[in-house]
């Protein structure tokens, strides 16, 4: 079931989403969704469904825990630069 919602992005990130949207034939909805499922684990916790038995919560923390693991390493690129 899809939702239809508005949100606000920076004109850097629009810009972005439209450019990522022409070059893969793809609508900005399109792009913006399959941005958020990689960020929120979601990609990894159907993978992860799909290929184990593992419980529901195991998955989410399991998804989770990839997340956190996801920011903590945009943390250290970011203290790099």
């Amino acid at each position: 079931m899809k939702t239809r919602t508005t949100v606000t992005l920076d004109e850097e990130v629009l810009r972005a989403v439209k450019v990522r949207a022409a070059r893969t034939g793809k609508r900005e909805s399109q792009v913006i969704e399959e941005a958020l499922r990689r960020d929120l684990g979601l990609d990894l916790l159907a993978g992860l469904w799909e290929r184990n038995r593992m419980s529901e919560d195991e998955a989410m923390a399991l998804a989770l825990e990839a997340q956190r693991e996801a920011r903590r390493a945009t943390e250290r690129r970011s203290d790099l630069g």
